[in-house]
C-alpha cells in the first residue's frame, strides 16, 4: 500500500471515530470538543506546511547513475545515457557506472557527464 493510501485510510478512520464520539457525546459537548479539536488540527496543519516547505537538504547532494540502457538519436539530436544539465545545477557529487551506449548520426552523444 502506498503512503497516499495509508494517509487516506488513516484520515477516514479518524473521521469515523470522531463521528461516533460526537454522536455519543451529544450536541452540546460535541460542539465544545469540536472547537478544541479544530484549533489543534489548524496548528498542526500550519506546522506541517512550514515543515514541508522548508528546504530538506543543506548541501548540494549527489546523483548516482548506474546500468542505463542504450540511447540513439537521429540527425542533429542528442543521445544521453549518463548525466546532462547546466553546470550550475549539478549536484555536489555525480557518480556514473555501467552506462549504456549513446549513439547519434551527426548530433551529440553522451554516456558520462555532459555539463552544458
Amino acid at each position: 500500500m502506498t503512503v497516499q493510501r495509508w494517509v487516506v485510510a488513516g484520515t477516514a478512520a479518524v473521521v469515523a471515530v470522531l463521528a461516533t464520539v460526537f454522536a455519543v457525546m451529544g450536541l452540546n459537548q460535541a460542539d465544545k470538543a469540536a472547537s478544541v479539536i479544530s484549533a489543534l488540527a489548524a496548528v498542526a496543519a500550519v506546522g506541517m506546511t512550514v515543515g514541508a516547505a522548508w528546504p530538506v537538504t543543506s548541501g548540494k547532494g549527489s546523483v548516482r547513475i548506474s546500468g542505463t540502457g542504450k540511447a540513439t538519436a537521429g540527425d542533429g539530436g542528442r543521445a544521453n545515457t549518463g548525466f546532462s544539465g547546466p553546470a550550475g545545477a549539478a549536484p555536489g557529487q555525480v557518480e556514473i557506472r555501467r552506462t549504456g551506449d549513446a549513439e547519434t548520426e551527426s548530433g551529440n552523444a553522451n554516456s558520462g557527464v555532459d555539463l552544458i
